[in-house]
């Protein structure tokens, strides 16, 4: 298919950054007064949709409260304005381009993270509900990226949209079961719990916003996909969502155990020299921090601060047969883009980009887990003549990494007798470098959200990505609406099912195809099953 629109990848100041994010703080209008079970809010209102931002779900986890289940927010008194995200938990700051400055917030980060923003395109009816949850792995992210903005798919898929933050890394994943004691036990999976208590105050307030609580769709992107599965494995958010979105996920077959935890939690509690928790509470989080990314490069760059399987928040792993029992009420939309690795070439030096056949070898052998990579390289390279070395280690290490894993949950979901599930992937090919991501990690997203304006250095913007924007809207927001994907604007989607593999491929155009590239699939899952904190040191 043809490449359209603009292209983008060079370093951008902060200021370049800002002006785009500002596309959707341009002009304040105040909505209406909202009466929550706290007190009241005003928003403002761009585009004829109502937006409040940075509501707290929970009080700040700061002191003593580090390291503890949130309580509910303090109530106030008058009206609060509701105009400003609150701020990204604590993280290291990423690299910024061009071509992905839309993913990143460059706003303030602290421990008072606990808000969630809420995009309406009316405070009256009965709208199906659509709760965000961003990627970054566990480690970093936030719900306020201008790519995020919820306006136009509120506005277009008359659905309310809620984007949020939560505890991350070693504030939200920590193993304190043995340091801490039994009070502290279940510390592992509090970012997961901070995202149990944003879907109480949804259910609790929402109504007030003109969305429906008993139609709840939760809906993330890599690190928030895996949030999404991990949540269908906890019994504590049950009843509190009825559809899940899992977008180019990759560690949601096997969260973390506590005996990873433990020892990466302990190296840091080494690191920062300290005694107890008392002592740990009082620590600046900057200083907290820094030993949690000492622990993390003493563990070979393995961060096993993500969920875990602690039998207490979560018993089982996602999609094990418990899980599945679990919620086998939700209806699963699950799938990938085709060269999600790519994504990380964006901030590669430029002469890093070209590989030699050595290179190649030694990367997707300690990729994959295996000594010798020449069979798997040279199944992947038949008929594709025409892609560099670069292109061939992308495609094997996206299918190992995402495909394989998306692939296998949904064999597991259609089999368990349950809801129904629908398997995608996204093969258009973006502009961005000069077409060379060709279908990279978070092109999904734009589409989703109605952004492409805002991520026009990466998807670019035409008419190509405007009808795709309507057709990827169109299944998201129809999926929110009924639990079928399915809409007249684009082929019928069947169902996932073993026998046929039907997969909506999302290009230009759209199309379903059964068991596609049947070689890659089983040639990658012949291999070592991807583990995301148990990776081998890429050279």
């Amino acid at each position: 298919m043809r490449l359209t629109g603009t292209i983008g990848s060079q370093d951008l100041p902060l200021k370049e950054i800002m002006k785009d994010q500002m596309m959707v703080k341009s002009s304040v209008i105040l909505t209406s007064i909202i009466e929550t079970a706290n007190g009241k809010l005003e928003g403002h209102i761009t585009e004829g949709v109502h937006t409040f931002k940075g509501i707290p779900y929970g009080r700040a986890p700061i002191g003593s409260r580090r390291w503890r289940r949130a309580t509910p927010p303090d109530s106030w008194t008058g009206t609060k304005t509701a105009l400003t995200f609150c701020d990204r938990a604590p993280q290291i700051d990423r690299v910024r381009r061009s071509a992905n400055a839309w993913i990143r917030d460059p706003g303030p980060k602290s421990e008072n993270c606990l808000c969630l923003n809420v995009y309406t395109a009316s405070v009256e009816g009965n709208q199906p509900v659509m709760v965000y949850l961003h990627g970054g792995g566990f480690r970093y992210g936030s719900g306020a990226a201008a790519g995020l903005d919820g306006t136009k798919l509120s506005k277009t898929g008359n659905v309310v949209v809620i984007t949020l933050n939560h505890r991350l890394n070693i504030f939200g994943f920590a193993n304190f079961s043995d340091f801490g004691g039994q009070e502290f036990s279940d510390t592992t999976n509090l970012g997961m719990l901070d995202i149990v208590d944003a879907l109480t105050w949804i259910r609790d307030n929402i109504k007030a916003f003109g969305g429906d609580p008993n139609n709840v769709t939760i809906f993330g992107q890599s690190g928030g996909g895996c949030k999404v599965a991990a949540l269908m494995a906890m019994s504590s958010a049950k009843g509190l969502f009825h559809k899940a979105i899992m977008q180019s996920s990759s560690a949601h077959m096997r969260l973390a155990t506590l005996e990873d935890t433990d020892r990466v939690t302990h190296n840091v509690v080494r690191q920062l020299k300290v005694t107890d928790m008392k002592m740990l509470q009082k620590l600046p989080w900057e200083t907290v921090f820094d030993g949690y990314l000492k622990a993390v490069a003493e563990n070979f760059g393995n961060d096993c601060f993500r969920p875990s399987v602690d039998e207490i928040v979560i018993a089982h792993n996602p999609f094990e047969s418990e899980s599945l029992d679990l919620s086998r009420d939700i209806p699963l939309m699950i799938g990938t883009a085709e060269t999600e690795k790519s994504f990380y070439d964006i901030i590669l030096p430029p002469d890093q980009i070209s590989l030699t056949e050595q290179q190649l070898h030694d990367k997707v052998a300690a990729f994959v887990g295996v000594t010798d990579a020449r069979g798997l390289i040279s199944k992947y390279r038949q008929g594709r003549k025409e892609e560099t070395l670069r292109d061939i280690f992308n495609r094997i290490t996206s299918d190992q990494m995402y495909r394989r894993n998306c692939i296998e949950a949904a064999e597991r979901k259609s089999a368990s007798n349950g809801k129904k599930v629908w398997l995608y992937e996204f093969t258009f090919r973006i502009p961005a470098l000069g077409g060379s991501l060709k279908s990279p990690h978070t092109m999904c997203l734009p589409f989703v959200f109605g952004t492409t304006d805002i991520a026009k250095n990466f998807v670019g913007v035409g008419a190509e990505q405007n009808q795709l924007t309507k057709i990827v809207q169109g299944a998201w927001s129809s999926f929110a609406h009924t639990g079928d994907p399915n809409h007249s604007g684009m082929p019928p989607w069947p169902p996932y099912q073993v026998n046929t593999r039907p997969t909506m491929l999302f290009d230009n155009p759209c199309t379903v195809v059964e068991n596609p590239k049947a070689d890659d699939r089983t040639t990658i899952m012949a291999c070592p099953p991807f583990i995301t904190d148990r990776m081998n040191r890429v050279p």
